[in-house]
């Protein structure tokens, strides 16, 4: 099995303790999702992670938070897709 190599960096900007999880969508480059979990412990981090996985059709160890895991504006690595597949997927699961 071959692995693509691509990797994208993506600003997001996450809202925890929201009524349902969702990809708001891009706004100045930015990625703005709402989660439910709480920013306790890290829930409001694995509920990004799993919901990002589920929108773009990735595993979750192809996604790392590389800055803010303790910050509402982080950083997230995403493996196997470029930044073009990447807004693609997006479209696709309904990110305006």
């Amino acid at each position: 099995m071959v692995r693509n190599k691509t990797k994208t960096i993506q600003e997001v900007h996450v809202q925890p303790g929201a009524k349902s999880n969702c990809i708001v969508g891009l706004r100045d480059g930015i990625l703005h999702v709402r989660v439910t979990a709480p920013p306790h412990r890290g829930q409001a981090n694995q509920a990004l992670l799993a919901l990002m996985a589920q929108a773009l059709g990735v595993s979750k160890s192809d996604l790392a938070i590389i800055r803010g895991h303790t910050s509402r504006n982080k950083v997230l690595a995403i493996q196997g897709l470029n930044s073009e597949e990447l807004k693609e997927k997006l479209a696709q699961s309904g990110a305006e």
